[in-house]
């Protein structure tokens, strides 16, 4: 199915190096953190006990934040430091072989002024040497630096949806009031907010930090070389999902300063809808490709397709978020509903016990029993062709001798996810599903409350004409990469029906 090649090849695999991933690698160990609590607490570990390098490639970073806000409230003998900055500089005073890179979208920064945050390339000139903070310029007009990467020794990395930075840390009970939610400069609490990473060891972390060097060097126009002799460094307390399986990593890069448009992510985004046999399961911040909304509603038609149960936020973030993206998801969704003649879409907003909305960044994709798909990009057009995105995918393949159990975990996880915000435990989402004769929707139909902790459909607002004129032309979010549906279609397709 290359792009320059003959034509496509129907394959039943849906990771593909060259089309839909950039390179499968084995991982010792994988796990996956929901919701930033725990993730920040284990990167305030791996960060303190690292021994050559550590590079942070982020959309965002806030020096201010606690780590580990649960953790410091008991009392111990030698209190270490907590707030990301000085847990920074408490690395490199301890360990004098040790190395810390910070790069950074560099718009980003015009955001950090609006915070109070003292912007990077200021910082750096305060912080200790072997810890560099920079930003990165290297993109086109209107793009962003999107990856949420953290390595650490090129045998440990963080890669997923979770930014470093302020309003992000919560628990996957998602109080309505979380007196420890709070912002570093105001200290006023926040919402409650759900977000989604993973970590990897081994050969795939080796090779995300080949990606995080390959940003580092294009921002920075610095080298870096390997690390190399470092044992193995998974953090202690730390329960992998899988031991000693192959994971992928997919990329989205734009046409910029000579390099060419890379856009995996988005192939496979179609290559998932058209092999999808019985249902397709995602949480993601926006909804607002066409695109992708084109290919569900193809197979929405189909008498026998999969069920698509999506999970966003109420709005997004910001009046200028709304207007792009929440005027396209309200045209799709209408889209989708002429398409949707068996009764198989639905888009849920969660809510916490108090019913106010939670605010979903996650970008999570479980597909069937067979890939889970973890990663910074949205479900918009940007993340396709125009910022740079970094997702990293599991797929169950047909004949391997480990099936039954990753499928079981992969299924394990969607369940897991659904049982946070519905209110009950994995295993009642599992037995629900079982009873509607495998339907998810069903599922999460019969779980829903109307009061309390659950799952709320969502109601799309009527479009003025501002707003329709946005959502017709997505002249805030517009297209960037050639279609390739068809192809994949031909490709990807199921060879199973879903019965």
């Amino acid at each position: 199915m290359a792009d320059g090649g003959t034509g496509p090849v129907a394959t039943e695999d849906l990771l593909v190096p060259g089309e839909t991933c950039w390179r499968i690698e084995r991982a010792d160990a994988h796990a996956v953190f929901v919701d930033a609590a725990d993730y920040f607490a284990t990167l305030r570990t791996a960060v303190l006990q690292a021994k050559r390098r550590v590079l942070f490639i982020g959309w965002d970073f806030d020096p201010r934040i606690r780590m580990d806000p649960r953790g410091t409230r008991r009392r111990t003998r030698r209190r270490r430091p907590d707030k990301l900055g000085r847990v920074l500089e408490e690395a490199v005073r301890t360990n004098p072989e040790l190395e810390i890179g910070v790069l950074v979208w560099d718009y980003g920064v015009i955001g950090a002024l609006a915070r109070g945050v003292v912007p990077v390339v200021l910082l750096d000139r305060r912080t200790p040497e072997r810890l560099t903070m920079t930003v990165d310029t290297h993109h086109p007009i209107g793009g962003a630096h999107h990856q949420k990467i953290v390595v650490i020794d090129d045998c440990l990395a963080f890669a997923g949806g979770i930014d470093v930075t302020a309003d992000r840390w919560d628990t996957p009970e998602h109080l309505d009031r979380h007196p420890l939610r709070r912002r570093p400069s105001s200290h006023r609490l926040t919402g409650p907010w759900h977000d989604v990473t993973s970590l990897v060891s081994g050969p795939a972390a080796r090779a995300l930090g080949d990606l995080a060097r390959e940003r580092w060097e294009s921002g920075t126009g610095r080298r870096l070389e390997p690390v190399a002799d470092v044992e193995a460094c998974w953090p202690d307390g730390v329960e992998p999902l899988l031991t000693d399986v192959d994971v992928a990593i997919s990329r989205t890069r734009p046409e910029h300063g000579g390099t060419s448009l890379v856009h995996e992510i988005e192939l496979l985004w179609l290559a998932a809808i058209a092999g999808a046999r019985r249902t397709v399961y995602i949480e993601s911040q926006y909804f607002a490709n066409r695109r992708i909304a084109e290919a569900m509603a193809e197979r929405l038609r189909e008498p026998d397709g999969p069920e698509f149960v999506v999970v966003n936020p109420e709005t997004a973030e910001g009046w200028l978020q709304e207007k792009a993206m929440g005027t396209a998801r309200a045209k799709l969704l209408a889209l989708l509903g002429e398409a949707d003649v068996h009764g198989r879409f639905r888009l849920y907003v969660p809510v916490t016990e108090g019913r106010r909305p939670i605010y979903v960044h996650a970008k999570v994709m479980v597909v069937d029993d067979r890939l889970l798909r973890i990663g910074s990009s949205n479900l918009n057009n940007r993340s396709m062709g125009l910022d740079t995105e970094c997702d990293v995918s599991i797929e169950v393949r047909p004949g391997d001798p480990r099936r039954d159990e990753l499928a079981a975990t992969v299924t394990g996880l969607r369940d897991r996810l659904l049982g946070e915000h519905l209110g009950v435990p994995p295993g009642a989402v599992a037995d629900a599903v079982e009873a509607s004769g495998g339907s998810l929707l069903q599922a999460v139909e019969a779980l829903r409350r109307p009061v309390g902790r659950s799952l709320e459909p969502f109601t799309p607002p009527d479009l003025g004409p501002v707003e329709q004129t946005l959502a017709d032309t997505e002249l805030l979010d517009a297209e960037r990469t050639p279609n390739r549906w068809r192809r994949v279609r031909r490709s990807f397709r199921p060879r199973l029906s879903r019965r």
